[in-house]
């Protein structure tokens, strides 16, 4: 599992890695650090692609963030095989790039730490779990839905994870 010592590790894995996994890694972060259990985690986020390896979020993201009172500190990497030994859970934006995770596990045990990062959005319905929307190529509105989604979605994703762990 996690080589991250007592912490629980997650992994938020987009395409590019300077929108919405730097969005969740943010979010997520935030919240953490709001419930005063930051010490118990080891928060990272990455992209399937090599594009922006280096580079920090894009501009669009960090203004929603900092609306939402979050600042992003992250610098774009590129995911490897290696993070499935490296993180209990690796969160999947949409589906294209859980499948290439997904491709690369090894065996089944790796392959229950990889989800869907909006299995975990409470206003989700029904059996098809959706993708976070790219707003790459969108206006800033979808930049700011993005970071709704990864707001509320941090909240549920953490109480899954608490539920899930022994009290440290």
């Amino acid at each position: 599992m996690s080589t991250n010592g007592d912490k629980t590790s997650i992994l938020f894995v987009c395409h590019g890695n300077i929108c919405r996994s730097p969005a969740a890694e943010g979010a997520f972060r935030h919240l953490i650090r709001k419930y005063g259990v930051s010490d118990e985690f080891y928060v990272d986020s990455a992209g399937t692609s090599a594009y922006h390896i280096g580079e920090i979020p894009h501009p669009d993201t960090r203004k929603a963030a900092s609306e939402a009172g979050i600042k992003l500190e992250h610098r774009a990497r590129q995911y490897t095989a290696f993070d499935l030994e490296r993180f209990d859970y690796v969160l999947a934006m949409d589906r294209h790039n859980y499948e290439d995770i997904l491709a690369s596990t090894g065996s089944e045990e790796e392959k229950n730490r990889v989800f869907l990062y909006r299995k975990f959005d409470p206003e989700v319905e029904g059996a098809r779990i959706p993708d976070v929307p790219d707003p790459y190529y969108g206006g800033y509105a979808g930049f700011r839905e993005v970071q709704r989604i990864v707001g509320r979605t941090s909240e549920s994703l953490l109480e899954w994870i608490r539920a899930r762990q022994p009290v440290r």
